[in-house]
């Protein structure tokens, strides 16, 4: 077991997103060589640009951008900032954002951005200078028809209204369509904040009932890591429909109450900044990520990072259903793990959908300078993600096989025909 979980500790993301392909690929109906062109890459940029901080010194940063393709439509990626983001890290998330997009019927290709820095001892003014010069030097990369960010861990609302911005500035004009995930005062899209946890919700509360858990939603025990946006909002919506979340985490920690927590609460001490290995109360015991994983639950929505759930626990994970919010949260060794132990697994392309479905709803309102109401936003969102449960329950009951395998089956697909049907330039 330890020299498995030495091998596993070197697997890279981009190194499970090929393993997840591989596994895939051997189910999907076309010539080999459309296959392995799939495996790489459209483009990649990598730069190394100077900041200037509030001291007067001057910092240099590393930031990436990857467009893994683009078939279907323009590239289409979260940008993230963190001292741990690699190359190799964007490259798996562009992949999964393209069986993401393929998956759920939306026009795009798949793209994500990174830069290595940890946002949160900068201060406003810094993290706008470093999100100015990343973008200014991503213009090449980024347009409202070929490559639209939007955010994702370390970066929020104001992180696009920036690059927005800079973008404009460049090209002369204002253009609102080049990121999703803005303000709404400057043409964001409600609802588009809480879709990605929303989304994770409906998925979920959809594959109970499936999975014939007959038991009264308060009484079905949910456990949420990561407490960031994602995983806030989906504790929120859990709440509202009334399940019982035991135990949340933050990067610091998390708290633990068998009977339920606080979830109200704790999204707004959260939300006001609040770190979870400092709230206080009788009612909750502080417990570390790597605990939280383990304890007795129904439901388990791993939220936060990549590789979490991995040789080292996945045998001593406690959930029946795994509900992937975050992106690449389980190895393919656990993957493994969870199947023989009959604990079925969500996969994120399609858990976590969500937010990029409703970034689709944000970039074409944008396009039109017409605006949806919340109702619709909601109403289009779960009309979207349960046709693609249907038909990612449908092809894993037909052809025996787990619903990652499934899932990454129709979006490779999807890109195949239409690489096909497109044909081959010149």
């Amino acid at each position: 077991m330890a020299l498995v979980s030495l091998r596993e500790e070197k697997q890279t993301a981009y190194e499970t997103a090929l393993s997840q392909f591989e596994r895939a690929a051997q189910y999907v109906h076309a010539d080999g060589q459309y296959i392995e062109h799939l495996k790489h890459p459209r483009r990649e940029m990598t730069i190394n640009f100077p900041v200037k901080m509030d001291d007067g010194s001057i910092r240099t940063f590393s930031g990436f951008r990857v467009h893994h393709d683009t078939t279907l439509g323009p590239s289409k990626g979260g940008i993230r900032y963190s001292p741990t983001v690699t190359l190799d890290e964007v490259r798996a998330l562009a992949m999964w954002m393209t069986w993401k997009c393929a998956l759920v019927g939306l026009p795009f290709g798949g793209a994500k951005g990174g830069v290595i820095v940890d946002p949160h001892p900068l201060s406003d003014a810094e993290t706008e200078r470093l999100t100015r010069r990343y973008a200014a030097d991503m213009v090449t990369m980024f347009s409202p028809h070929g490559d639209i960010p939007a955010p994702d861990m370390g970066t929020n609302a104001q992180t696009m209204a920036w690059i927005m911005d800079t973008y404009s500035m460049t090209v002369g004009y204002s253009v609102p369509a080049v990121v999703t995930g803005k303000p709404l005062l400057i043409g964001g899209s409600k609802g588009r904040t809480e879709a990605t946890g929303r989304g994770a919700v409906i998925v979920m509360d959809d594959m109970l009932q499936r999975l014939e858990y007959r038991i009264p939603r308060e009484d079905v025990r949910l456990i949420i890591q990561g407490f960031g946006n994602v995983g806030a909002h989906a504790a929120a919506y859990a709440a509202e429909l009334g399940y019982k979340v035991v135990a949340v985490s933050d990067y610091t920690g998390g708290v633990y109450n068998p009977d339920g927590l606080d979830i109200p609460l704790l999204v707004s001490y959260a939300k006001n900044g609040g770190l979870l290995e400092q709230y206080e109360s009788r009612d909750v015991e502080h417990i570390s990520n790597s605990e939280m994983l383990v304890l007795p639950c129904d439901v388990l929505i791993p939220a936060a990072t990549a590789g979490q759930l991995n040789t080292d626990n996945a045998a001593l994970v406690q959930a029946r259903l795994i509900v992937e919010a975050a992106n690449g949260p389980t190895t393919s060794e656990a993957d493994d793990i969870f199947l023989d132990r009959g604990i079925t697994v969500v996969p994120d392309i399609l858990a976590n959908s969500g937010g990029v479905i409703t970034s689709y709803f944000e970039w074409v309102q944008g396009l039109q300078s017409f605006f949806w109401d919340i109702d619709e936003i909601y109403t289009r969102l779960r009309q979207i993600m349960l046709r693609a449960v249907d038909g990612v329950d449908e092809l894993a009951e037909q052809r025996d096989l787990t619903l990652r395998t499934a899932a990454h089956v129709q979006g490779i697909q999807r890109v195949v025909d239409a690489t096909i049907t497109r044909g081959i330039y010149p």
